[in-house]
């Protein structure tokens, strides 16, 4: 079968992405751009479809008659058709479980790096401040410490438990947030209301889904009586980033660190970049999934599902 690796790129240059078994023709481009007709003149003579990113679209996916299967090298599915899919008969699988690692802890760091101030005292320990000072040390920017603190998370899934895990041997006290319009808490969980109201520290591990679109807003934000370090590793879209940035500059909320975004790259206008040169704000580029590891499971992964598929499409064909 024919194979279209349509954005490489988005892996590591150092990660070993070999054709899974059962390719027999394999073509790889590092990026292909959101247009249609560049889309469809890549794929059209492929029977397997591998991206990350690219948007999918019904009108890609019907011009595409050979196409039998869209491997994502990814969780979220949201970037396909899916209707298109099951309209052509054609399979779409996703990737889950490679970066129970690596996620973690990168929310760790950030959780870490905000409430110790680090990206602020990294620049004052390099740029004069520090010898202009003249003291052995500064600490003009308040450091907590995590021990004795709040967690609460927000999407109770495998990378959300390792967080309170992770959490947990810090010393910190976990609540798994319960679904913001249940009324009856499941056993582990707290009600949501109440995890906004007494958390420190608020980490979100959800899906984006029309139920949690824009969770995170000024009325939700509002029932934070801690003022908590906010910290998103889901969707870009499960904030409202401009009551987020509201809440920065009137000190409603300790700090914002995120490494998903609405536009990814940030679009020149993205109102969080307002907040950027923040003590207490932290932004990745959408790679806390992406430690070489977390790559490497994530391509063993898909080539076991994709060499899967050929076999039985071949025995059933």
């Amino acid at each position: 079968m024919k194979a279209v690796f349509l954005d490489a790129g988005t892996f590591s240059a150092e990660a070993h992405l070999p054709a899974p078994d059962g390719i027999s023709d394999y073509q790889v481009y590092d990026s292909t751009p959101n247009d249609a007709a560049t889309i469809i003149a890549r794929c059209q003579d492929a029977d397997i479809i591998l991206t990350n990113k690219v948007l999918l679209s019904a009108e890609i996916i019907h011009a595409l008659p050979k196409l039998k299967l869209i491997q994502l090298t990814a969780t979220g599915t949201n970037n396909v058709d899916k209707a298109a899919c099951d309209a052509c008969n054609v399979a779409l699988y996703n990737v889950a479980g490679y970066s129970v690692d690596s996620v973690p802890e990168h929310t760790l760091m950030m959780m870490l790096s905000v409430m110790r101030a680090g990206s602020y005292y990294h620049s004052k320990a390099t740029d004069g401040t520090w010898r202009s000072d003249g003291k052995f040390c500064l600490l003009d920017m308040p450091l907590f410490d995590l021990a004795n603190r709040t967690l609460g998370i927000i999407g109770a899934g495998a990378i959300g438990r390792r967080v309170g895990e992770l959490a947990t041997a810090f010393g910190m006290h976990v609540l798994y947030a319960e679904r913001q319009d249940k009324t009856v808490c499941r056993a582990g969980y707290t009600a949501f209301d109440e995890v906004l109201a007494n958390s420190d520290v608020i980490s979100l591990h959800c899906p984006l889904t029309n139920d949690t679109a824009k969770l995170i807003n000024a009325k939700t934000l509002a029932k934070m009586h801690k003022k908590p370090l906010i910290i998103n590793v889901a969707r870009g879209g499960v904030v409202d980033a401009a009551s987020i940035v509201q809440a920065i500059h009137q000190g409603q909320i300790l700090g914002y660190a995120s490494d998903v975004f609405d536009n990814e790259p940030f679009a020149d206008d993205d109102c969080l970049l307002n907040i950027a040169d923040h003590p207490r704000v932290l932004f990745t580029p959408h790679n806390a999934w992406g430690s070489l590891s977390a790559q490497q499971r994530l391509w063993q992964i898909l080539s076991t599902q994709v060499s899967q598929f050929i076999q039985t499409y071949s025995q059933n064909g």
